[in-house]
């Protein structure tokens, strides 16, 4: 067991009983939380690196959008 592990187990021993089980499921989702971010850090990372990605216009994003809203609203 490394270090860290012993001490996350000596932490779980100072709580009461009833809430041992909550820590280590709540310690668990954070866990899996922090690989997916790290996942899909990786994938934007690749997507960049193999050229997938372009600077966002921001500007003419609001104007197509603004062009496909006139579209669908009738003429006042």
């Amino acid at each position: 067991m490394t270090d860290i592990a012993k001490r996350a187990a000596e932490a779980l021993e100072l709580l009461p009983p009833e809430m041992q089980e909550a820590a280590v499921a709540y310690l668990y989702e954070q866990g899996e939380k922090f690989r997916l971010l790290k996942a899909l850090v990786q994938e934007g990372i690749d997507d960049a690196e193999a050229g997938r990605v372009v600077e966002w216009d921001f500007d003419a994003f609001l104007r197509e959008a603004r062009e496909l809203n006139a579209k669908r609203r009738p003429a006042e």
